[in-house]
């Protein structure tokens, strides 16, 4: 069996769905035995783990790991369950081992560290643990070989949300995630694309994603939304996309195609792509629910921003706040004190 561990990383009442965990166990699906175990739902997740390893024969343990208090979380677990269980296959994934590969490599807890997107890798790694291909074969996998050092396979081109299976939501209590927000009773999250083209010098999504950005097919974003609402009753939506509105063709369909769903939602979006959209893009992605738009204004500096390699300009950033102002949605803007 495979357990996929997401580690505290906020409180309870602020919890989420785990879509990192979920995105590994939709390629698991009918393929292998496995379960999630989510730290901001369970209040003792490693003593969920070690029953598991008790009543189970386990296999592996896949933690996916963000820096902040998910990495201090998955700190703790890993090292009382590597103490109990030395012989047990411990893989770190998520932003934490994919930009600092070597820093997780060196916690003796760590076995292998998944970059970039895990779900191909995952499978070719179980493979690989059973004997049937080689660890040095498989892209985007870093490792300790026999003599403590370590290896780094290369990197793994990034696939598509579309070219993997559906969230397999029946193997997490959905009806908990559901929490109260800004936007309605019932909050869902979902991931509609994947990395980002932009080079912001102080994001760490080039180091894991590389400056690509795979979209969601819009048929697929509202099957998935209309399920989340038909089937659990969500009545609003946070995207966590880096970059929700890459192009406006695509914007523009899935607007008009959740709009039916009557579902109020969130997102984050680039100013310098929301200033080149028409009048009548920017009413029907309102008209689709869109109540409040994440924008990295980042500095009131046009040198600063520069330095950052943003790409916008403060005057950008304040046509887009009195643009969109016009079709009712908020604008919600994040600065950098102290950029580095």
């Amino acid at each position: 069996m495979i357990i996929l561990f997401n580690p505290r990383s906020t409180r309870p009442r602020n919890r989420r769905l785990p879509l990192s965990v979920l995105a590994l166990g939709a390629v698991l699906e009918g393929r292998e035995e496995y379960e999630i175990v989510d730290g901001n739902l369970d209040e003792n997740p490693t003593a969920t783990i070690l029953r598991l390893i008790a009543e189970r024969q386990v296999e592996m343990l896949g933690v996916t790991v963000m820096p902040g208090p998910q990495m201090a979380a998955a700190v703790e677990s890993c090292k009382e369950i590597r103490a109990r269980h030395p012989k047990l296959t411990i893989v770190w994934g998520g932003y934490f081992g994919s930009i600092y590969t070597d820093a997780a490599l060196n916690a003796k807890y760590v076995d292998y560290v998944v970059r970039g997107q895990g779900e191909d890798t995952l499978l070719e790694l179980l493979e690989a643990l059973r004997g049937q291909r080689k660890f040095e074969t498989i892209q985007g996998l870093s490792y300790k070989d026999i003599f403590g050092l370590h290896r780094h396979n290369p990197e793994r081109l990034m696939k598509g949300p579309d070219a993997f299976p559906w969230t397999p939501y029946h193997k997490v209590p959905v009806e908990k995630y559901l929490r109260p927000s800004f936007f309605g009773r019932r909050t869902a999250v979902h991931h509609a694309s994947i990395g980002c083209p932009f080079k912001c010098s102080f994001c760490g999504i080039h180091a894991a994603y590389g400056n690509r950005e795979k979209l969601e097919s819009p048929a697929r974003t509202e099957a998935m939304l209309r399920h989340l609402k038909t089937e659990y009753g969500a009545d609003s939506i946070q995207f966590y996309d880096m970059n929700f509105f890459l192009r406006e063709d695509h914007a523009r369909e899935l607007a008009d195609r959740i709009a039916p769903l009557n579902m109020q939602w969130w997102c984050e979006g680039r100013i310098d792509i929301i200033n080149k959209y028409s009048d009548a893009t920017l009413a029907a992605i309102r008209k689709a629910g869109c109540t409040m738009i994440f924008f990295g204004a980042e500095s009131g500096s046009d040198w600063v921003l520069k330095e950052m390699e943003k790409d916008i300009t403060t005057e950008e950033t304040l046509n887009v706040a009195r643009r969109i102002r016009q079709f009712d949605i908020i604008p919600e803007f994040s600065f950098v004190i102290g950029n580095p």
